[in-house]
């Protein structure tokens, strides 16, 4: 059976993950970690980056050895077996219901700023949404490739100005010095920050569609990981800087109120449409990763038109399964006025058990330095985990249902 088209080179896999990692959380995050640990913030993400580096390595060596759609759940399966690896898939599948909507949601927010709009015409910005991540997805990872390169030159050019017209020195950057740092504070923020870092998973999706994995996919893993973390770094100077959070303010106001600040009143529709390009590019590549999970996993039975690919090696029958998904998600929620806020904290425990187990797959699978560092890895996650505190229940109990009921389903062995 033909594979995905390879046609992903190093540029376009840093455009790729490094808006999948500012997404939602480069306008909100950084005022959020300024309000529970002030200038304690600039030496948390420093701190976070290099915590995230061994899991970071073990997903760029596993995706350089193993490239694969099925991502983790294929690592999964490699190191511990199909039961497994199905488990893993319908796990990160289990997200699209509350995960994608609340992102959805947080991107429509951008169109109640500039057009004011409430309501059902939020609905209809959330279902526009899901056309243009559908019209984006039918043409190929490398459209998305390039539509996200632009918007993460978008991003870091808005901080640019924003640093540039605000005239901020070297010296004005509030760095408190080591022995001043609050451990307390420290990791209050690294706890909200994490989630910045949400995304690795995702992006092994596409490992297989690079035309040279073995070498650009880690490269990309790597950069594009040191440009988020450095622009939410620089983000959260800017925050600190112009004292633009607090418990009266909405986190993801911050950045759009000292655009206002230093621009005027009209550049409000720039730092809008960034941030609303911003979270779109987290969006589409989560829904092309599911897409290129779903067809994975249908691999098994190469009859069902989820496992086919259209004639530009394309999974859009899976594609168009996500976003049926989606839609009736978005709508039901918008129907039941459920609360998103409360529901994704939940959802949160998921991506750290997936973090977890590819981890415990690296173990397996790696050796030498690569396995020490999948044992890091792996503590990384347990303590994460451990963080979230009760409400990873629901992650864990999920697993546990997944393991014990989803159905099994008969190998086909090829000829």
């Amino acid at each position: 059976m033909a594979g995905l088209k390879q046609e992903l080179g190093l540029a376009q896999g840093v455009g790729l993950l490094s808006t999948s990692l500012l997404g939602t959380g480069v306008f909100a995050v950084p005022a959020l970690a300024a309000l529970v640990a002030e200038n304690n913030s600039l030496w948390a993400w420093p701190v976070l980056i290099v915590l995230v580096f061994p899991v970071a390595i073990v997903f760029a060596i596993l995706g350089r050895h193993f490239p694969s759609a099925g991502g983790v759940a294929h690592f999964v399966g490699m190191a511990f077996g199909p039961r497994l690896e199905r488990v893993t898939g319908w796990l990160f599948l289990s997200v699209i219901p509350v995960g994608l909507p609340a992102a959805l949601h947080i991107a429509a927010g951008f169109w109640q700023a500039m057009f004011g709009w409430y309501g059902w015409q939020l609905l209809v910005a959330e279902l526009i949404t899901l056309a243009l991540i559908w019209f984006v997805g039918t043409r190929g990872a490398g459209s998305s490739a390039n539509l996200q390169s632009l918007v993460a030159l978008l991003i870091v050019a808005l901080i640019v100005a924003i640093w540039w017209s605000g005239d901020i020195a070297p010296s004005q950057i509030p760095f408190p010095a080591p022995q001043d740092i609050q451990p307390s504070a420290l990791f209050a923020a690294l706890a909200v920050m994490f989630w910045c870092f949400v995304g690795l998973e995702a992006f092994a999706h596409l490992a297989s569609e690079f035309k040279h994995p073995e070498r650009d996919f880690p490269r990309a893993l790597m950069i594009g990981l040191l440009l988020a973390g450095s622009v939410y770094w620089a983000c959260t100077v800017l925050v600190l800087h112009f004292n633009a959070y607090g418990d009266d303010r909405a986190a993801a106001a911050s950045l759009p109120a000292i655009v206002v600040q230093l621009f005027g009143v009209q550049a409000q529709w720039v730092a809008c449409i960034i941030g609303y390009l911003a979270c779109f590019a987290s969006l589409n590549i989560y829904i092309q990763s599911f897409a290129r999970l779903v067809w994975s996993q249908a691999q098994y039975k190469p009859q069902s038109p989820l496992a086919r690919l259209s004639k530009k090696q394309l999974p859009i029958n899976a594609l168009n399964a996500v976003l049926g998904c989606c839609v009736i998600c978005t709508i039901v929620i918008y129907g039941l006025a459920i609360n998103l806020d409360a529901l994704i904290v939940y959802a949160n425990g998921i991506f750290i058990i997936i973090y977890l187990l590819c981890m415990l797959a690296g173990c397996r699978l790696l050796k030498g330095r690569y396995r020490m560092l999948a044992v890091i890895g792996s503590v990384l996650c347990l303590l994460l985990l451990a963080m979230v505190g009760w409400k990873s229940l629901y992650a864990v109990i999920m697993l546990a249902a997944l393991w014990l009921f989803l159905p099994k389903r008969a190998i086909v062995k090829s000829a």
